[in-house]
């Protein structure tokens, strides 16, 4: 029986400490320069992670960490991309989710008055997970928000938006969102869109 370990991830979708490789896994796959490390026990990777880089590097001492190969210089063509939108004039926001390959749409949903960005990324990817889950698909799925990438990965919309009256709707979606990541497993890599490398979200509205 392989002996258990523990991973630390310094530089990833959300650092800290992990008890699995899957896991692990899910913080650094397709984050550019991901930096982590696998430990024989609990504690020494809580320490280690505490200590933060510096600290666990000796003085003179080669780099320690296992590092991430950069990303791909061209995005997985087989995978969905999702993206949000708000419109500064109506304040209504709004997000959907296409086919990379083909740029076909799978879903869109909104407006939603009194809404954010960071809501719609949110929403988008948990709204991408459920339609792969539904369709038995497991393709990678692409968002250019660090955000809504990490609400996801802790199952928390950590939103401070106020309730408006006119925005209800938008947080009965989020308690839905939240509840079904809480309730549901998913193998679909959750990666970040490089927007410098590769231009334009393919889901992006074109509203800038």
């Amino acid at each position: 029986m392989a002996k258990k370990k523990f991973y630390v991830v310094w530089k990833g979708v959300m650092p800290g400490v992990y008890h699995s490789w899957d896991d692990c896994k899910r913080q650094i796959d397709g984050y550019a320069g991901a930096l982590y490390k696998s430990f024989e026990s609990e504690n020494a990777a809580l320490t280690a992670f505490q200590k933060g880089l510096s600290g666990f590097q000796k003085k003179g001492e080669a780099h320690p960490l296992i590092h991430v190969e950069k990303t791909a210089s061209k995005p997985i063509k087989e995978s969905i991309a999702v993206d949000g939108a708000w419109n500064t004039k109506t304040l209504e926001s709004e997000y959907r989710g296409v086919e990379v390959k083909t740029g076909k749409q799978l879903f869109l949903k909104g407006p939603y008055a009194d809404g954010t960005n960071n809501i719609m990324e949110f929403l988008a990817l948990v709204h991408a997970l459920a339609y792969c889950k539904r369709h038995q698909i497991n393709l990678p799925i692409y968002s250019d928000s660090m955000t809504a990438l990490k609400w996801v990965r802790t199952k928390k919309a950590n939103t401070k938006l106020a309730s408006t009256g006119r925005n209800d709707e938008l947080f009965e979606l989020i308690v839905r969102a939240e509840e079904w990541l809480k309730n549901n497993s998913y193998a679909n890599k959750l990666l970040k869109w490089e927007t410098q490398i590769w231009g334009e979200n393919p889901a992006d509205f074109g509203r800038k």
